[in-house]
């Protein structure tokens, strides 16, 4: 399946990949959708199209090239989607995830939306035993909420603000959670608050777009603990006034990591940043962390299937993509079912 024209798909026979040097071959099972997909499918980011899509991928392993040691034929595998270049100074830097000429399966090159892709085998991880495959495809955002928290330096004992109870903002606090943080989380919707609860928020706020963050209820929130605000803010919305809130409530020393994206100008005071001593931290994609994602997911598993809303077969994309659009219904991830009888 490819992404021919904004929201516009074609399904076509394609031959089966043949293994390379360092690659094996993996039949592609599951695939779960992000927002991202769905700015690809209305051409509303910076991929080119046609473009196969799909980046958030699991499947089993079904031929090994000779030379690939830690591999073998039926090991199932969560796909790592990232391609660095590994020659840039980044990547000499052992910070592949952000380097400038990144390749990413099914964002910025053909992806996962196919039966065969062949992979890399420095790209695969195994799904442990007893942990379902289609979870397994949870394993790309969930290691992108750990590159958060991992950024933030989370710690035991230390209380975390969690915006945007998004996959991200819900994976990011089972995370904390799991950690030993205590975990505040905010959002606009109620029905995402009553979902992070299940991650392990120990308190939720709701909070008013069109208004000021609640610091006062905030402030009731962490009276008990006479701080002066949360060690660590998640800003997982990528909204620009989000980010302002985090740097107004984060407490004096504390941590704020921007891993919502827009490309929106943002404003604030600069002095918070000095004046407070926080430290402002991006967060992008994951510095091989899917390993310990899966270790997560498998840690918990019924809380991570809460994730997963609706279930189509590849042949009903369309469908998968206009549900991701719905505003009357809540959406989480979207598993799509992979291969399928297509009809070309």
């Amino acid at each position: 399946m490819r992404t021919v024209s904004a929201c516009t798909l074609e399904y076509a026979e394609v031959p089966r990949p043949k293994v390379a040097t360092d690659e094996a071959v993996v039949q592609i099972e599951h695939v779960t959708l992000c927002g991202t997909d769905l700015h690809i499918f209305e051409d509303d980011y910076t991929s080119e199209l046609p473009l196969i899509q799909g980046h958030e991928l699991s499947g089993t392993v079904v031929e090994v090239a000779d030379d690939v040691a830690g591999v073998a034929v039926g090991d199932r595998v969560a796909v790592d989607p990232l391609i660095a270049c590994g020659e840039c100074a980044t990547c000499r830097k052992g910070r592949g995830h952000v380097c400038p000429n990144l390749m990413v399966f099914g964002c910025y090159c053909d992806g996962g939306f196919v039966e065969y892709l062949s992979v890399s085998a420095d790209r695969l991880h195994r799904i442990p035993d007893g942990l379902p495959t289609e979870l397994g495809a949870v394993a790309e955002p969930t290691a992108i909420s750990l590159e958060s928290v991992t950024r933030g330096r989370a710690a035991p004992g230390e209380t975390a603000l969690v915006l945007g109870c998004g996959p991200i903002g819900a994976l990011a606090t089972l995370a904390l959670h799991d950690l030993g943080a205590t975990v505040i989380a905010a959002d606009t919707v109620p029905d995402r608050l009553d979902l992070v609860r299940e991650f392990g928020a120990s308190h939720t706020l709701l909070v008013d777009a069109a208004s000021r963050f609640p610091t006062a209820q905030l402030a009731e929130v962490l009276r008990d603990d006479s701080s002066d605000g949360p060690d660590l803010v998640i800003e997982a919305t990528g909204v620009p006034a989000s980010l302002a809130n985090a740097l107004d409530v984060v407490a004096p020393g504390g941590r704020v990591v921007q891993v919502g994206i827009s490309t929106r100008p943002t404003g604030f005071p600069l002095k918070v940043i000095p004046f407070k001593e926080v430290e402002l931290l991006g967060s992008r994609n994951s510095q091989g962390l899917i390993p310990e994602a899966l270790k997560l997911i498998a840690r918990h598993q019924d809380t991570v299937r809460s994730l997963l809303t609706h279930r189509f077969a590849v042949n009903e994309l369309d469908q998968a993509f206009a549900t991701m659009r719905a505003t009357d219904q809540r959406v989480g991830k979207v598993l799509i079912d992979m291969p399928a009888k297509v009809q070309v």
